[in-house]
């Protein structure tokens, strides 16, 4: 089940974000430390803000399993159409739980959400780093939008 996260699912919403965290240190330890990209005060605020929403897979016993930090943001410039859109800032599912259709219960979930709000559509980024997680948003009908790049000093 897909449900907006709530306060008590703070301590594995930290346990997923240190899951992470340890992906991207050990892909680039030169960019990422080893440490969680947010604090409780910011996890309590993102909870909080409907622009901001975090939902969180659960078990019948309502335990967390994995999660899709999200954020809607119009967007529109000079150059850029008018447009709602939903951006995936992060996606994990416990690493001993994927594979099980969890990560797929997530995004149909992120997918209800944006309709609802009537996003146009629904973006992320992957490092380069992470294959796995580019072949599972490809499976799942992702497609590359804009590739960033770099050169090293």
């Amino acid at each position: 089940m897909i449900r907006r996260a709530e306060i008590k699912d703070l301590d594995k919403i930290i346990d997923l974000l240190f899951e992470v965290a340890l992906v991207h240190h050990e892909g680039r330890p030169d960019i990422f430390k080893k440490a969680r990209k947010y604090t409780d005060d910011e996890i309590i605020s993102i909870i909080n803000d409907d622009k901001t929403p975090l939902l969180v897979c659960v078990d019948e016993f309502d335990e967390v399993l994995g999660y899709a930090f999200c954020v809607i943001e119009e967007k529109g410039s000079l150059l850029l159409q008018k447009f709602k859109t939903l951006y995936i800032d992060d996606l994990c599912v416990f690493k001993n739980l994927r594979g099980k259709g969890f990560g797929k219960e997530l995004i149909e979930g992120v997918k209800s959400l944006a309709k609802e709000e009537k996003c146009y559509n629904i973006t992320l980024n992957v490092w380069a780093l992470n294959e796995n997680a580019k072949k599972f948003y490809e499976k799942l009908g992702f497609s590359v939008q804009k590739i960033g790049m770099e050169v090293i000093l």
